[in-house]
């Protein structure tokens, strides 16, 4: 089977998408799918890219070709370009590849993007009207999984679970008093306050206010509307525009084009309502005056939520063989103040621990609250669900993500790792799945049963003839034990990918050989794979892997 797989995207996710879409290539078992790389850009041209540039660390160190040494910009930045400009780029990284050619292509989908446009419906429905099949949940379960506001009252309606919120739209903000509506949030909320943009993903857009101070609380809230307000008592780096250094100005403008820290490019002058595309642009203003920078995307609506002190944790949820919702066991989240877009992707400090450390019937509580919303959202085929247990064992969820990170370390698979199934496996789990769940719409049933009918032939013909183990040994009182473990894990997924082994981290140590199971591959180091093996398997555990035998059987070796 011919996959796309899809990656990249308009979103601030882009780069968490750009690894996961590497992942997916590197994971992919080459004996049953054919993978094809669809990289999808800021302007949302669809492009089958060169696999040659996959292995860059960030978008932009290969597109589009940057014309300005002082900056690394975004393909958005050259919005302004003529057709033929945009053209050259995408020509010098690939072919762009339109919808109504998808067909030709690839059979399938495989969506590896994230945030607006990617999680919330629009791909999908793109997908669907040229009748190609895609991974994850559908247009509803997408659609809701995307808008924080409206997760909040339909988990509320679903399990009962009360969290104080308040929202703002920006018209109104504007036209508050400051002072009066943070006091009038304090009343509500109390400190901390939480202050999130309700579209975005990957903990962007996301603020927490510890203290009763006005500037913080409006720098917070500009942040998540995605603004900077530029008069000169205004609580951005513009307010003092005429004072910076032209070294000071090229830094403010990069950090402002960056995604994860700034609010990105193209951006609107209001109330004038000039459109800035690149940042070398705003060198060309002496001064700003009295006005607000915002991005063409910007949100509306800012949420805030009352902050919950407890156990943070993260629950994946699959489907087994029936189709009927199954959790995976949960994630705590821990050492770590705020799971923010620095904690989950560039800090070493935050730690992570499968179940949570809590009773077993509080463990038992979370996987029965995240099925439950899973089921009664719409959702299919995955999701992953966040939320916290609190001292008083109250379990409160938020943001289920219908495309869980893809990273080789995500979440999700760590979790599908605990009921035996290693990252390739995992990804044949979603598209044997969602392949079943696109049926269910009663969309070009007939192809989709033969894609399905194809691919459950290809794995029982596989099965029946029983692949040959691979070991892979790692001596724990080596020298360079450490790095044989790195090596032994990267030629696992190596090998597993191929479909012709099976291979089997094997641990020798003077009491003899173990070999390892797929869940202690997660493990960053030897020392931590030694201290689990002398512990016992966990209560929750062992349930867990009981409730998805279904799904470890037909997908597991």
């Amino acid at each position: 089977m011919k996959v796309g797989i899809f990656f990249g995207g308009p979103a601030r996710e882009r780069e968490i998408s750009f690894a996961g879409g590497r992942t997916a290539l590197t994971h992919i078992d080459k004996s049953l799918f054919q993978p094809v790389m669809i990289f999808v850009d800021g302007l949302g041209n669809f492009i089958r890219i060169r696999e040659e540039f996959l292995h860059q660390e960030s978008i932009r160190d290969f597109y589009p070709r940057q014309t300005d040494e002082r900056f690394r910009v975004y393909i958005d930045s050259l919005a302004d370009r003529p057709a033929d400009e945009i053209d050259a780029h995408i020509a010098a990284i690939g072919e762009r590849i339109r919808p109504e050619e998808f067909r030709h292509s690839f059979e399938l989908a495989f969506l590896a993007m994230h945030g607006p446009d990617c999680e919330d419906g629009a791909i999908q429905g793109l997908l669907e009207w040229f009748r190609i099949p895609y991974t994850g949940p559908g247009l509803m379960g997408s659609a809701v999984g995307i808008n924080k506001i409206l997760q909040n009252e339909l988990i509320a309606l679903v399990n009962g679970q009360q969290k104080k919120t308040a929202t703002v739209r920006r018209e109104a903000w504007e036209k508050a008093d400051k002072q009066e509506f943070f006091a009038a949030l304090q009343d509500k909320l109390g400190l901390p306050i939480v202050v999130k943009a309700p579209h975005q993903g990957s903990s962007i857009g996301v603020a927490i206010v510890r203290e009763n101070n006005l500037d913080v609380f409006c720098k917070a809230v500009e942040q998540c509307f995605f603004t900077l307000t530029t008069q000169p008592d205004g609580w951005s780096e513009l307010a003092r525009w005429a004072d910076l250094s032209e070294g000071e100005r090229i830094q403010t403008a990069q950090k402002i084009a960056n995604l994860n820290e700034g609010i990105g490019f193209p951006l609107a002058l209001e109330p004038a309502g000039d459109i800035i595309y690149h940042p070398a642009h705003l060198l060309d203003v002496p001064s700003f005056g009295s006005a607000v920078l915002q991005s063409v995307n910007a949100e509306d609506e800012v949420l805030f939520e009352e902050f919950i002190a407890g156990q943070e944790f993260s629950c994946g949820v699959i489907q087994d063989e029936e189709g009927i919702a199954t959790p995976l066991p949960p994630t705590e989240i821990y050492n770590v103040t705020s799971f923010d877009f620095d904690s989950k992707y560039k800090s070493n400090t935050t730690k992570k621990r499968i179940p949570v450390e809590t009773s077993l019937e509080n463990n038992r509580k979370i996987q029965q609250s995240v099925t439950e919303v899973f089921a009664r959202l719409g959702m299919n085929v995955c999701a992953r669900i966040d939320g916290f247990i609190t001292a008083d064992n109250r379990v409160l969820l938020h943001d289920p993500n219908t495309i869980p990170g893809m990273s080789p370390s995500s979440l999700i698979f760590k979790q599908m790792a605990e009921i035996g199934l290693n990252v390739t496996q995992a990804i044949t789990y979603f598209i044997r799945q969602s392949l079943k769940e696109r049926i269910r719409t009663g969309k070009d049933t007939v192809r989709l049963r033969h894609l399905l009918r194809d691919l459950d032939a290809q794995m029982d013909a596989r099965r029946s003839r029983s692949l040959p183990e691979s070991r892979l040994v790692v001596e724990a009182a080596a020298a360079d034990a450490e790095t044989q473990w790195l090596a032994a894990k990267a030629e696992y997924g190596k090998q597993a990918a191929s479909g012709e082994v099976r291979p089997v981290v094997v641990l020798k140590t003077a009491a003899g050989e173990k070999p390892l199971a797929v869940n202690l591959l997660f493990k960053d180091t030897l020392a931590e794979v030694e201290e689990a093996l002398t512990k016992p398997v966990h209560p929750l555990i062992e349930e867990t892997r009981q409730r998805a035998r279904s799904v470890t059987e037909r997908y597991g070796w």
